[in-house]
């Protein structure tokens, strides 16, 4: 039980009559490098010192994965895979006797001390024992300190674009997904696809009711309209914003990517797909899969599948996951056929 009075695996209060899915607020928002009032810094950036502990069927934890492995800090942040499956206890670790596919990377929790965790949640519980709020991935974890410094995925991912630039090596450091020049349009943007694409696609798949599914998910598809518009314009580059990568593509990337295979089906969001409804959406997407190794090594379709449909069982009790869209991700050149039927972009 949450201390909401609910099964971690009820996405939404069933006393709740709205029937309308309220996402939590992360609760630990500590930033690597931040001076404190004292003038100390609890956070330095060090080299080995933090572990990032991530699930890839979250699109919020691989937010962080991505901007890791953008950042060349692959050397710098160690980072492991719960178990896709999430049951009454929370995300657990991977166990010796698995058999059934845990994924790339997932193991158990591979930290010193934490030999004998089987949950995330311990780890929770380490940092702070009066917590009481869902166990949420991703969690940056400091190694020395032995505590939680955040687990909200966006400040992740702003940290990893710059507290640790005097570690990388110099061809990372000009990586820069939160450019000045762009800062206002990138919160803007944040803003409307946050509330209407990344967390619209949960407000629609754990709707109770009707009324608050119907409403989530045309404001989704609205949302999907204007984002397509977008990219149908730009003409200077592959990316959001043509030729420069920002923080945009990651935090879009990450749901887009999961449409398909899991939303369209498995949250309701069928009004139309990707591959064959937004052309220049599922360009877009494809062009950061299959030319950039951060996104696609971030991206496990088998992990993304089992833990949707096997986890939320208060919307698919008997944990059957479907078979398509087969592929779960289509190669650069090649199109479903009524794209094929309209001509090539």
């Amino acid at each position: 039980m949450t201390a909401r009075g609910f099964k971690v695996t009820d996405w939404v209060d069933p006393k709740d009559h709205t029937g309308e899915f309220k996402r939590q607020v992360s609760s630990f928002r500590d930033v690597i490098g931040q001076v404190d009032a004292s003038g100390a810094v609890p956070f330095p950036a060090e080299k080995d010192r933090y572990h990032l502990y991530v699930s890839y069927a979250c699109p919020w934890a691989t937010r962080a994965l991505i901007g890791r492995k953008l950042k060349g800090l692959e050397d710098i942040v160690s980072f492991s895979v719960v178990h896709w499956r999430l049951g009454s206890n929370g995300w657990r670790f991977v166990t010796a006797d698995d058999t059934d596919s845990p994924g790339v990377n997932a193991v158990p929790d591979p930290l010193p001390g934490h030999e004998a965790f089987t949950h995330l949640r311990e780890v929770y519980m380490l940092a702070n024992p009066d917590y009481t709020g869902r166990i949420t991935v991703p969690v940056l974890w400091d190694k020395k300190a032995r505590t939680i410094v955040n687990n909200e995925s966006s400040e992740i991912l702003r940290m990893f674009n710059s507290a640790f630039d005097d570690l990388v090596a110099p061809a990372y450091k000009t990586v820069d997904l939160y450019p000045e020049a762009l800062r206002k349009d990138i919160d803007a943007t944040h803003e409307w696809q946050y509330d209407l694409i990344n967390n619209g696609v949960y407000k629609s798949g754990f709707a109770t009711k009707q009324e608050a599914y119907e409403r989530n998910v045309v404001a989704l598809f609205e949302a999907l309209d204007r984002a397509e518009k977008h990219l149908s314009s730009q003409t200077k580059g592959p990316y959001w914003y043509g030729d420069v990568m920002t923080e945009v593509d990651v935090r879009l990337f990450v749901t887009i990517i999961r449409f398909d295979p899991v939303y369209v089906q498995h949250f309701k969001c069928n009004i139309r797909d990707i591959r064959s409804g937004y052309p220049y959406l599922h360009k877009w997407m494809r062009n950061l899969y299959w030319n950039d190794a951060a996104y696609k090594d971030s991206t496990d379709f088998m992990h993304i599948k089992n833990h949707y449909t096997k986890s939320h069982t208060q919307i698919n009790p008997f944990s059957i996951t479907p078979v398509g869209p087969l592929p779960d991700i289509l190669p650069l050149d090649e199109e479903v056929a009524v794209v094929k039927a309209f001509g090539k972009l």
